[in-house]
């Protein structure tokens, strides 16, 4: 049985198919992850040091962003993707393809990371953060030498289970056009009965998130050390 037999859709036309979505993926993985990488961090370094017992306590700031972030932490992609088809058309101009896939991915990583870096500063300890109180660090110093650096391990693996997650955020953004993997599989897979493009499609998504998880968690350990 050859590979032929195996794949049978799998001519010259669909390979090419196959290496452009991979490459959609991957840009609409790599652009969302900046972009809620950045926000998320600020946002979740934000809730942290606004706590009652931060360094920069404020019940209101801390309240409304906590409560932003349950929020849209708790509406679904497809719907949020909806929901926000204005602001998408006002910053992109277009709700399909990789433009308009970008703002409904950012929208749903960006609180998700946000709450993954807030876990993550939580396990900083107590005690290094007073101890550089009480030689008189401001409070920028605290966040940026002791929050980022000594939470550094624990900012990489949030940072590897969130693009994980937008990964599979991208196949769904597919139902709606977006380009890349998930609407190779849906195009042809499922609409044309195409068995086996799934199984090819989903097997680079696995490899994908296997090489990403692999890079967390070497990048995890060099910091621990």
């Amino acid at each position: 049985m050859n590979l032929q037999t195996l794949f049978p859709n799998i001519n010259q036309k669909v390979w090419e198919e196959i290496q452009k979505s991979t490459i959609e993926t991957l840009l609409m993985t790599g652009i969302t992850g900046i972009i809620a990488g950045v926000i998320g961090l600020a946002l979740g370094v934000i809730i942290v040091v606004t706590r009652h017992d931060g360094i920069l306590a404020n019940k209101v700031v801390y309240n409304l962003l906590d409560k932003l972030v349950n929020v849209f932490r708790s509406v679904p992609f497809i719907i949020l993707a909806m929901l926000i088809i204005p602001f998408t058309r006002a910053i992109v101009g277009t709700t399909i393809g990789i433009p308009g896939a970008i703002p409904p991915l950012s929208v749903a990583t960006i609180p998700f990371f946000a709450r993954q870096v807030q876990l993550a500063l939580l396990e900083v300890d107590r005690g290094v953060i007073e101890a550089s109180i009480a030689m008189g660090c401001s409070p920028l110093e605290i966040i940026f030498r002791v929050y980022l650096r000594e939470g550094l391990p624990s900012l990489i693996r949030a940072s590897s289970l969130t693009t994980i997650s937008l990964i599979g955020l991208t196949t769904m953004a597919g139902a709606f056009g977006a380009g890349g993997l998930g609407n190779l599989a849906i195009a042809r897979g499922y609409n044309r009965f195409q068995g086996d493009v799934i199984i090819v499609a989903t097997g680079i998504m696995l490899i994908i998130v296997f090489v990403t998880q692999a890079i967390g968690n070497f990048l995890e350990k060099v910091t621990s050390k």
